[in-house]
Order: structure tokens, then sequence, then C-alpha cells
């Protein structure tokens, strides 16, 4: 395993992007969940956190922790009942379950395969590990099943339970993550819906900027082969900063320009909530109103793989989105990883 970054910075490639489009899919349904749990920046001084640190470095106030008998798979399923409730799709419909997540609840089988079980459904399922750009990679999958005719009720979900794998003895990393699941049902759409322009794309010379040892072939085993405990996330916060910025302003003006729009045809922005300095930085470089950017990163901290979906939830519900609606969507996180869409509801 390579040495942990500290100064190095990654520049943003733009030539390692691949772009498309995939039209005539719609989501036909939406849910979210969080656990119950809430726990303030107030909560986290005891282990040496400094709640005001947190709120002027990330924007956060509170985040969800999943009690210790839930794991990933358990939240995906609520969110995934709500969703197909909302969708008004008999689980017997659902013909794909693709699950983004980088904390299953095992090695093997996929988390997915564990959702289909309990939900009852008669599905190929599988995981798609990209970090926190997990889900839109899965969406994007998802997408190009119906596509191509393949499936006609694909289940996408995104989730993680980010507090088994933070150190709790970090004060810069332990507060930033909450834990969550989203997830949404796609089915055929009118032609003009879809994803009219997306990039997407990894590179690997960052991984060492945001990672988990543990749990791989890479492992270290001591004497007796018992595992050494490197379980935790690893992340390089000021690089993995700039780099995002870079990022996001390369990828937002590139699937403006393949989709002929600009920011004015956009209805709604939903960045990966990761930090509200990224977010309001891209913005700020990018040139996206404060109006037109939707956050809920104040209550529930960095979810992950179930933050843009989770968001969406909510934009939807409170009807911030609606039939023809411009949705721009960005996930990004470690690989190092991105996808960027513009999403026609």
């Amino acid at each position: 395993m390579a040495q942990k970054a500290s100064t190095r910075e990654i520049p943003y490639l733009a030539q390692r992007s691949r772009k498309g489009v995939i039209t005539g899919v719609q989501v036909l349904g939406l849910g979210s969940y969080l656990p119950e749990t809430r726990v303030r920046n107030e909560d986290l001084v005891k282990l040496g956190c400094d709640p005001e640190w947190i709120i002027q470095r990330t924007g956060i106030l509170e985040r969800r922790h999943a009690p210790p008998e839930m794991a990933t798979s358990d939240m995906a399923v609520e969110a995934a009942r709500r969703c197909l409730l909302s969708a008004q799709v008999n689980p017997k419909e659902v013909d794909l379950v693709v699950f983004g997540t980088y904390t299953p609840d095992m090695t093997m089988p996929a988390t997915a395969s564990l959702v289909q079980e309990k939900l009852g459904l008669f599905a190929p399922a599988m995981d798609i590990q990209a970090a926190c750009t997990s889900f839109m990679f899965a969406l994007i999958t998802g997408m190009q099943f119906v596509g191509t005719g393949c499936a006609k009720r694909p289940l996408v979900i995104g989730a993680d339970c980010n507090s088994r794998v933070c150190n709790p003895n970090d004060p810069k990393t332990f507060p930033i993550f909450g834990d969550g699941a989203g997830a949404v049902v796609l089915g055929p759409g009118d032609k003009d819906q879809g994803l009219i322009a997306f990039s997407y794309g990894s590179d690997g010379a960052g991984f060492d900027l945001l990672y988990r040892p543990a749990g791989g072939t890479r492992t270290r085993k001591d004497e007796p082969g018992q595992l050494v405990d490197d379980g935790y996330l690893v992340m390089e916060g000021r690089p993995v900063f700039k780099w995002a910025v870079r990022m996001l302003n390369q990828t937002v003006h590139d699937v403006l320009e393949m989709a002929d729009l600009t920011l004015a045809e956009i209805k709604l922005v939903i960045f990966h909530q990761a930090n509200l300095r990224i977010i309001k930085a891209a913005a700020e470089t990018i040139g996206i109103p404060e109006e037109k950017l939707y956050n809920n990163l104040d209550r529930y901290g960095n979810t992950s793989s179930a933050s843009i979906p989770i968001c969406l939830d909510e934009a939807v519900r409170e009807g911030r989105i609606e039939r023809g609606d411009l949705v721009l969507l960005s996930g990004f996180g470690g690989g190092l990883s991105w996808a960027t869409g513009i999403l026609r509801w």
C-alpha cells in the first residue's frame, strides 16, 4: 500500500472522462431512509471534536448514525420499500437491482443480493463500488439497461453506513460522515426524458487521497494470520477539496456544452453532499446561483452513495422538481471517480 498523501495534488484530467446520452428513460419513484439517531456537533465534543470547527469547515450541524444492529442493507431495504410504494410498482415487477455502496454488509456476496432477498424480488442483483460516486455510476448503469431494452423496472439504490468505517479518534474526518440510503426505480419514458448528457470517469493516480485499506487481498496479516486493523477510512482533505472544485467546474461545463444548454435553463443542481465549502466554492467558480443549489448537508452530513438520491427524494417531495425540469447531478469521491449529468425529469 502506498504512503498516505499529504501535500500532493491530483489535477483533474478531462481526457479521462467518457461522455454519453441515455434517453427514453424516466424515474418512476423515489424513496429515502435516515436512521433515527441524531448526532449533533455538541455530542462529539467528548471525542475531541470542536463544534465550531465542524460548522466552519464543513457546514454540518448534525448527522444520523445507524444503531449497532442495523447494517447497510437494512437501510437500503427501507429506502427501496418507500421508493416502490411512491412509484406504485409491485416488487414482482422489479427486474434488476443495482446497488451503489462502499460499505457493504460483507465482502461477499453482493449486498444487492441481500436486499433482493429481503424484498422478495425476482431479479439479478449487483453492487457497484465507486465510493461516493457509486450511486451515479449505478444510475447510469440502470438507465443503460432500460435504454437497451434489457430491463423495464430497475431498482437503483445508494446507501452507506459510514459510522462503521470512520475512526472516532480522528476529529477531522469522523464528524463529516453520516449514514443513510436512497433509491429510485426506473422505467421506459418519453424520448426527451433521461440523461441528455453525462460525463464520467476515474483517475487511479489519486487513490490514496481517499481510501479504506482493509477488506481486500492487499491487507496485511500478522503472524497468526489475523487481519491488522486498517479498517478505517483515510482521507486527505485539502487535495481532495481542490481536485473536486476543478473537476466540478470542468464537467459541469462539459455536460452543458454537450446538451447545448446554459445554467439559466437548469432548474436544480444537486452535488454530492461532501462538504459545504466544496459545494459553495464550485458554485461560485461555475456561476451557479445559490437558489438553484439543493443542500441537506447540514442535517445529514456526508452520506456518501446515499447523498444524491436522498436529495432527489426530498426535492421532489418539496415540489422543486416537476415533469420536464432539467436537473444537474454530480457525484465524486474515492477512486478518484466522478459522474456529472443533466437529467430531464
